[in-house]
């Protein structure tokens, strides 16, 4: 099943879809665009582009767990994709995937306007992994 990944960002919002087996998470790209509505109804259109059966918003959880502003506005936005598309729409923790996506960057040398353009992408492709490792991890479980 095709599953997209979603890095909401108040200026640029990182999209990551993966194969049909699950396998392959890739970045799409990343979406510069302040105004909220936009934004959703983008996103909406990218996943039906794409052809998606799941959506994934990562969640920015405090590191104890804590659910702070920035974890609020991702669960607005979550909730406002849910209305706006047919396809489930889930939150998944996405603690330090900015920062791993830095980790990433610097080790391929990625600076200045090249990085600013794609750290929200690999972003979403760590979140969208993350979220893949979960579930064949559950399905070995016979979950």
């Amino acid at each position: 099943m095709k599953i997209m990944a979603v890095d909401y960002g108040d200026a640029r919002t990182g999209i990551a879809v993966c194969d049909r087996t699950e396998f392959l998470a890739s970045p799409v790209g990343t979406i510069e665009e302040r105004h909220f509505e936009t934004l959703v109804l983008k996103v909406a259109h990218i996943a039906a582009e794409y052809e998606v059966k799941e959506i994934v918003v990562g969640l920015p959880l405090n590191m104890n767990g804590s659910f702070g502003p920035r974890a609020q506005a991702c669960k607005e936005f979550a909730d406002a994709l849910n209305q706006a598309t047919d396809i489930p729409v889930n939150m998944w923790d996405e603690r330090s995937t900015t920062v791993s996506a830095h980790g990433i960057l610097n080790e391929a040398n990625v600076r200045g306007k090249k990085r600013k353009a794609v750290v929200d992408s690999v972003a979403a492709t760590i979140i969208l992994e993350s979220y893949l490792e979960f579930r064949r991890k559950k399905k070995e479980r016979g979950e």
